[in-house]
């Protein structure tokens, strides 16, 4: 016999076997009675939940020519039987994640033209219609907003915020509920009871828990440790087969964290992390344990747990021993470690570190053993060293206080030698300080020692030693150049700039100027940038001087002269310099003429 999967086998077929969307099968019902349809519908919702059978069910009760009184199809008429069998020509499923051309559409809008022959309308089910174009979509919209009177089409999607508003203004709307644990457990175990494997409740709420609201992964998985487990469906059993972290771990983790065993933490992360598990799955996992207790300490909480009996009386207890700031700051510690954990280079050191943090909020005090505590008794040391130490204003005030008023000595005996005013005197401490051993030299500073006086701070910093003006030691040389000579020496010393790191730059804006001679020995540079002016303008000094000694004259005059806009020249393209160079030398016109070369 062939073997069929639980959630094709046990699919729903009734409006009535339908798990957790009661509301809208009962709307969807009353329709069916009344007879009022509407020309569109859009189902909307997560993945496995009901939204394609709950369109096949809506789809064959519409065309059922001897419905019930609850709207639902009889399954003893021809178009029930044509259905059932999968020949009706009434019904039609188009995948649009597959068909989502204009093409496909406008097949699809041909077939709209055609009556029914047995029944009252016609069906069309597009699965996945976000998966359609832009230009589907606007094939689409005309019919869909007047279609025949006989065609209805049902809309199923799991994002519905990707379908144009024109298409949903035209669609009654649906949107499907995530299933419950609790109603994912009792549909596992009917499924169970039919097929006659024994279970455990506890395993049937972690497939439920695992399967996140959607009934086709809970069926999935279930097949799957039914498989694994031969018939009988264990707690550990589906621990091992879906490969799961065992809640007890969790619980275990927040009672070593409460009692600051960071080193007992360790090794049982050890231990998962060998077993398998992802580091960033622990974290998440006890994130989601620690916000599942933190909900179990107020009763009216205490319904968000999706989870079964017994493991919600785990919780409760739980959370009568954990502190609520504890909870607060674990589950900020561990979302940290969630937004960091991709970026990560180390991500088990990541995982540690945070674990480490969850384990010490708890801790009361920083002479307890452990490792990452803020250290404030360190703070603490540098805070009375400070205290110990003098300022630089009161070293200043107190240095000068003495050279302005030095003690007089009745005694010429008693005055110091030479070697000992070299010594600067000591500052008066304040009261409840020491002076180290070996001297007050090491705790005072003199005004000598100072870096930066008064006068110096007046005064500006000092200027680099590139951009000190030397002095001119040639004026007795009148020797005559040339702009060519000029040019010359211009660019060695531009050459010369570049080897000084902070003159690179500068140096090769220079290079590209070209001075010139305006009387006799007076020389002129044209600047274009006024930015560039203010850098030239710092070291013109150390230029005229440099020119003067490789010109062998020294009387010449440095002058700068910022350019007006009608001197500024565009810098010449590739084409206008290779222009230039083939005029200029005949050599590059003739091998261009013969190999006929054109710059690309």
């Amino acid at each position: 016999m062939e073997y069929i999967v639980s959630a094709r086998k046990y699919r729903p077929m009734t409006f009535d076997s339908v798990v957790g969307q009661s509301a809208l099968t009962t709307t969807l019902k009353n329709a069916v009675k009344s007879g009022k349809l509407a020309h569109a519908y859009l189902f909307c919702g997560p993945r496995g939940v009901g939204k394609t059978t709950c369109a096949r069910i809506f789809a064959k009760a519409i065309n059922c020519l001897t419905p019930t009184d609850d709207g639902e199809a009889c399954n003893h008429c021809e178009s029930c039987q044509a259905f059932n069998e999968q020949r009706s020509f009434n019904i039609f499923e188009l995948d649009a994640a597959s068909n989502n051309s204009v093409e496909n559409i406008k097949a699809l809008m041909d077939q709209t033209r055609i009556p029914p022959q047995v029944g009252k309308y016609k069906v069309f089910i597009i699965d996945e219609v976000h998966m359609l174009s832009q230009a589907a979509f606007n094939a689409f919209l005309k019919t869909l907003e007047e279609p025949p009177s006989h065609v209805i089409f049902i809309l199923a999607t799991t994002e519905k915020h990707k379908i144009l508003p024109t298409i949903i203004s035209r669609c009654q709307i649906y949107d499907f509920e995530r299933m419950t644990v609790q109603n994912t457990i009792e549909h596992l175990k009917m499924v169970a009871q039919k097929e006659g494997i024994q279970y455990e409740e506890q395993a049937l709420a972690l497939i439920a828990e695992k399967a996140d609201g959607g009934m086709r992964d809970a069926l999935s998985m279930f097949d799957q440790a039914a498989s694994f487990c031969q018939g009988d469906i264990t707690y550990q059993k589906v621990i091992e087969d879906l490969n799961v972290v065992d809640a007890d771990n969790y619980f275990s983790m927040v009672d070593l964290a409460l009692e600051n065993k960071v080193s007992d933490l360790m090794v049982l992360l050890n231990q998962l992390i060998g077993r398998g598990f992802d580091g960033g799955n622990i974290v998440l996992g006890l994130a989601s344990h620690v916000r599942n207790v933190l909900m179990a300490k107020d009763p009216q909480t205490l319904p968000l747990l999706e989870v079964s009996e017994k493991q919600r009386e785990r919780y409760q207890q739980q959370a009568q021993r954990c502190p609520v700031k504890f909870l607060y700051q674990a589950l900020k510690i561990m979302n940290q470690c969630d937004v960091n954990y991709r970026a990560s280079n180390n991500k088990r050191l990541l995982v540690e570190l945070t674990l480490i943090q969850v384990a010490q909020v708890t801790q009361p005090a920083d002479d307890v053993p452990g490792a990452g505590r803020s250290p404030k008794r360190l703070k603490s040391l540098f805070h009375k060293q400070m205290n110990a130490r003098p300022n630089g204003a009161q070293q200043v005030a107190q240095t000068e206080r003495k050279e302005e008023t030095p003690k007089v000595s009745p005694n010429p005996a008693s005055e110091p030698t030479s070697q000992e005013r070299k010594e600067p005197a000591a500052a008066p401490q304040p009261a409840g300080t020491s002076i180290p051993k070996g001297g007050q030299r090491g705790m005072l500073t003199s005004l000598s020692r100072i870096t930066s006086s008064f006068a110096n701070l007046r005064r500006g910093p000092e200027r680099p030693a590139y951009q000190k003006d030397p002095v001119v030691e040639n004026k007795d040389e009148h020797a005559q150049f040339t702009p060519e000579e000029l040019l010359q020496h211009w660019r060695l010393m531009c050459n010369r700039m570049m080897e000084i790191p902070a003159m690179r730059a500068i140096a090769q804006r220079l290079k590209n100027m070209t001075p010139v001679i305006t009387e006799h020995p007076n020389i002129e540079l044209l600047i274009e940038n006024p930015m560039l002016f203010n850098e030239v303008v710092a070291i013109k000094g150390r230029i005229r001087a440099t020119m003067a000694k490789e010109l062998h004259n020294g009387n010449i005059d440095f002058q700068l002269r910022l350019a007006k806009p009608e001197e500024i020249k565009p810098l010449p393209t590739k084409p206008e310099l290779f222009i230039k160079l083939r005029n200029s030398n005949k050599a590059i016109e003739l091998l261009t003429n013969a190999f006929e070369l054109e710059l690309s």
